[in-house]
């Protein structure tokens, strides 16, 4: 059984200021990442893509539940499979809550392949409350480069919203999701960041000062 090395608290103060002088560089580098990723221009969507939830059909300009920005997570969930997949499970399970990504104009979406019935059970079963469409039957998924030859593949997207207009601006899968799941980290994949006075963002990016905004959910209205 492994046990670190014991050392004096001294020493041990030493070899831990190291340390976070290097996680200190690597959150600044993380920032700059942050600042190009804002600028990553964006394609436009084109095609009609229908999706089914629990009020019926939905267009990809519904998901956004009126906010200019989406994060859709391409859950792993193939037409008539009885494999629940765990990654895209464990994702799931560490998402926050809405409210706080709502508060900066972003609405989070989960959407699978599967009939929509389908993800309704799985979503009871897990008791899971974030918003789960169905693609199924439209070429949602091909287009968006996670379902290839039939094979089913996970992944995270970003979308803006100008008007009726939707362009997809980020993509990541593999372990680029695996870093993700609190609030401020999938903020920062997105065009518009956390709106932060302190980041660098292109003009017009709207702005408030660090900390004002947060509250606890529930209270965004107050």
């Amino acid at each position: 059984m492994y046990t670190p090395d014991a050392v004096t608290e001294t020493e041990w103060q030493r070899a831990h200021e190291d340390l976070i002088a290097k996680e200190k560089e690597l959150t600044r580098a993380q920032d700059r990442l942050a600042a190009e990723r804002r600028r990553q221009p964006g394609y436009r969507i084109g095609g009609d893509h229908v999706f089914e939830g629990p009020g019926g059909e939905y267009s990809l300009t519904d998901l956004f539940e009126g906010r200019r920005q989406l994060i859709v997570y391409h859950f792993m969930l193939a037409p008539g499979s009885d494999h629940q997949c765990e990654g895209c499970s464990m994702f799931v399970d560490n998402l926050g809550h809405p409210e706080h990504l709502n508060a900066r104009d972003t609405t989070l979406a989960v959407v699978s392949r599967a009939p929509y019935p389908e993800i309704a059970a799985v979503r009871e079963r897990m008791g899971w409350t974030v918003p789960w469409y169905s693609s199924f039957g439209g070429r949602f998924n091909e287009d968006m480069g996670v379902t290839v030859d039939g094979g089913e593949n996970f992944g995270l997207s970003v979308f803006i919203r100008d008007g009726s207009s939707v362009y997809r601006t980020y993509f990541t899968q593999g372990r680029g999701v695996e870093k993700l799941g609190t609030n401020w980290s999938l903020l920062d994949l997105t065009p518009l960041g956390r709106q932060e006075l302190w980041e660098d963002s292109p003009e017009g990016v709207p702005r408030s000062e660090p900390y004002a905004w947060w509250r606890l959910h529930g209270e965004y209205g107050d």
